[in-house]
């Protein structure tokens, strides 16, 4: 299983580059990279500039592939559709690269069933969750349509390809708390990362 994560985007709500803020003296990008990195051989990450991390091979068992976006600008679906040329495997967990609290149990229970479908999501009630998700190699013929056309958004995406949803009943018994969604847009965001990471949440 391949690991793509995706840090090209602007981090408007935030207001600056927010990967490489910390939590308990390790970045964003880190805890991502290392919460994927059990499930993975592979970890690609999606960045506007591929010279915007040249520290994350060090110290680590498995160094990351670092690539630039080829639809600069496009949002997620730019840097899933990146991603998804550059991976070995046929399928790949997506995250974001603000994602400190993703759940190896349930993302293994997500790769265990992704044979069955093009993308494999977590749905809570009518919330779907794309940044923690697994996606086929089968997207990028449709994504790529959708990203000529300028459509940008993921719903559509889910439209017109074969998902399983992940229902909240599932999620609950893998991950009750949904930490794995727990995503850093804005500095409240993060102060609240770096209270459940003191309450022991990251251990």
């Amino acid at each position: 299983m391949t690991s793509i994560i995706l840090a090209g985007g602007k981090s408007l709500r935030f207001g600056q580059g927010k990967a490489l803020e910390t939590i308990a003296g390790k970045s964003l990008i880190r805890w991502v990279i290392d919460r994927l990195t059990p499930l993975s051989r592979e970890i690609i990450v999606v960045t506007s500039q591929t010279d915007c991390f040249p520290w994350l091979a060090a110290n680590t068992p498995l160094s990351p592939k670092i690539i630039a976006d080829i639809y600069p600008g496009k949002g997620p679906l730019g840097g899933i559709y990146t991603g998804l040329t550059a991976l070995t495997s046929s399928h790949a967990v997506v995250a974001g690269c603000d994602m400190p609290f993703l759940n190896a149990a349930l993302l293994d229970y997500m790769i265990q069933i992704s044979p069955v479908a093009d993308i494999v999501v977590p749905r809570i009630g009518t919330q779907v969750e794309p940044l923690c998700a697994v996606y086929s190699k089968n997207c990028l013929a449709p994504i790529h349509n959708l990203l000529e056309r300028n459509e940008l958004k993921l719903s559509t995406l889910f439209n017109i390809t074969r998902v399983k949803y992940v229902e909240e009943d599932e999620v609950n018994r893998l991950d009750p708390e949904h930490l794995s969604f727990f995503n850093i847009n804005t500095q409240a965001d993060l102060d609240e990362a770096r209270k459940l990471a003191v309450a022991g949440w990251m251990e």
